[in-house]
């Protein structure tokens, strides 16, 4: 079982050439005051800066700094790391597993909507029934204004005049007799004429 060495006292002090390193690759302002080491397992150390770039909050400059032998210290990598509780991405899904949750979603939106449309179709059919149970009731009326309407016509009424009223001895005239008359009138005024003649002569 190996135990983790301890930290070399050179690389934790190793600010200043860990500052100059993240002055190469970001802009001074980006960078806040030290915010603690890591020590790893090999004997490296990776020293923490505060990060001040937005969008990012919880995550720290991380520049990680060696020595070989008795050399001086030396950067092998500078990174933009999170801490504990830093906004992170969500975690990556591979294409196919995204695809498959779309078109389950796909299928769950179409079973959705045709259960919809079938309690759409129950609503209209019950309404439907309605006005058929409506347009009965209409006939029925109409039914019975006919049979109303019969039954006035047959007691006698005509218009509003009760015909069962008029004077039974009203005198009819005789279409005969009417022309018997004008033919005596026209034969009268025939012999006047001809008595005019006769006295002018």
């Amino acid at each position: 079982m190996t135990s983790t060495p301890d930290a070399d006292e050179r690389l934790l002090g190793a600010h200043d050439l860990a500052l100059d390193a993240l002055r190469e690759i970001t802009p001074a302002s980006t960078i806040g005051p030290a915010a603690g080491y890591l020590l790893e397992d090999d004997g490296s150390v990776s020293l923490r800066f505060e990060n001040r770039l937005p969008g990012y909050p919880g995550w720290h400059w991380t520049v990680t700094v060696a020595r070989v032998d008795d050399a001086e210290p030396t950067v092998l990598e500078i990174e933009l790391l999170p801490g504990d509780g830093a906004l992170l991405a969500p975690e990556w899904v591979p294409w196919v597993e995204r695809l498959a949750e779309y078109r389950a979603h796909q299928v769950e939106l179409a079973e959705q909507a045709a259960a919809a449309a079938v309690d759409t179709d129950e609503v209209d059919e019950f309404v439907a029934g309605d006005d058929d149970d409506e347009l009965d009731d209409d006939d029925d009326d109409d039914e019975l204004d006919d049979d109303q309407e019969a039954d006035i016509l047959h007691a006698g009424d005509l218009d509003g005049v009760d015909i069962d009223e008029l004077d039974d001895s009203a005198v009819v005239f005789d279409d005969d007799e009417g022309d018997d008359d004008d033919a005596d009138d026209s034969a009268d005024a025939d012999d006047s004429a001809d008595a005019d003649v006769d006295e002018e002569e």
